[in-house]
């Protein structure tokens, strides 16, 4: 993935400026053109973060005001567009709140700020997404919020109806979380519900992402929702399914297994067998195992790996890989090999000790296959003639 400063370096915070200062001519907009020279060494959020705020002490003025400009900019410069949305959406949503918040005396004018703001983030979220953004009205009034994106679902803009999925995910990446939606399990279904069937694959996955993120926290919902949408099924719907169960299938999860068609099955597993019981950093295991189908019937298989990590502080925390889907006739046997490499990756920090291999046939778990990760020997100096 591109670093930070490519997505959102000086060159966007420069394109801002300059979008703004065209929609308000003689605008200094000191902020905002010193956020853009202090980026450097920030995270991606901390820079539209940066940039949200740079924005709203140069725009100091009422909701109405902001918007306008916002729009003005949209409208007037081809530049407005790529990751500079997302500190400017940002920025949309913190004064709408900041105005419906001040709005204690039920004011009209200021309570509108809240649905503008949401309509405004819709004609936005295709220059480049509105799904951070829209986190701060829905932690400020998550019901309204809802609402209005229950409308976007018959937009015939896939962005906009994507946004109604995806910025209303649990666990959205590089986003804030809403804790009423962690707190109400279902309260984003009827947005789901509108979607699954929708024509775009780029709605369909962001569907399925969402329902694979309620299966976190709450497995049998999505579970009976995923059958309900199967015993109704669209052209994709089977697609989707598989998608948004992929958490639930690593899992081991019976029912989801069961709604992919892998039934408890009977089989031996013989292995994983390793060429290595040491493997130094850097290196990599490999392992062999065999399933047999010893039952009466064809077997259909979903088969995955765990790799078993050792933690910092000894303790072995399991991560599952998928490794094939297949068939067996009965007496039929598969013999499965993977390499699994332990090269440095940004994602994950390894550590010394116990570590262990083992497979996952429809939920059931192999015997332990135990090995050592060992830091890479150090050179050796050479000595003088």
């Amino acid at each position: 993935m591109p670093a930070a400063d490519e997505l959102l370096g000086t060159a966007s915070a420069q394109a801002l400026a300059r979008a703004v200062s065209a929609a308000v001519p003689g605008a200094a907009l000191p902020a905002l053109k010193a956020a853009g020279n202090g980026l450097q060494g920030l995270s991606l959020r901390e820079r539209a973060d940066l940039l949200r705020d740079a924005l709203l002490s140069d725009l100091p003025g009422s909701y109405g005001e902001f918007a306008r400009t916002i729009r003005a900019a949209a409208a007037g410069s081809e530049d407005f567009t790529g990751w500079l949305i997302w500190p400017v959406t940002s920025a949309v949503a913190a004064k709408a709140v900041e105005a419906d918040g001040a709005a204690a005396d039920g004011a009209a004018a200021d309570r509108a700020a809240f649905d503008d703001a949401m309509a405004l983030l819709a004609e936005l979220t295709a220059r480049l997404t509105s799904e951070f953004a829209i986190r701060t009205l829905l932690r400020h009034d998550l019901d309204r919020a809802l609402g209005i994106a229950a409308g976007w679902t018959d937009s015939p803009d896939a962005d906009v109806r994507r946004l109604a999925s995806e910025g209303t995910r649990p666990y959205l990446p590089w986003s804030v979380r809403v804790p009423e939606i962690m707190a109400r399990p279902g309260v984003t279904l009827p947005l789901l519900e509108a979607l699954y069937r929708d024509e775009s694959e780029y709605v369909r996955r962001s569907v399925a992402n969402h329902l694979n993120d309620l299966s976190r926290d709450h497995p049998g919902l999505v579970v009976e929702t995923a059958r309900r949408w199967l015993d109704d099924p669209a052209p994709h719907t089977a697609a989707l399914i598989r998608h948004a169960l992929r958490t639930l299938i690593k899992r081991g999860n019976p029912e989801a297994l069961g709604l992919l068609g892998f039934a408890p099955a009977a089989v031996e597993i013989t292995g994983p067998a390793l060429d290595s019981t040491v493997v130094p950093f850097g290196g990599s295991v490999r392992f062999t195992a065999v399933i047999r189908n010893t039952g009466s019937k064809p077997a259909r298989l979903a088969v995955d790996y765990i790799v078993h990590h050792c933690k910092a502080n000894g303790t072995l925390s399991g991560k599952t890989f998928k490794l094939t889907t297949a068939t067996l006739a009965p007496g039929q046997s598969l013999t499965l090999t993977r390499e699994h490499s332990f090269r440095p990756i940004t994602t994950r920090r390894y550590y010394p000790g116990p570590h262990a291999v083992t497979l996952q046939v429809n939920g059931m778990p192999s015997d332990r296959a135990e090995f050592e990760l060992r830091p890479a020997a150090a050179p050796q100096p050479v000595s003088a003639p």
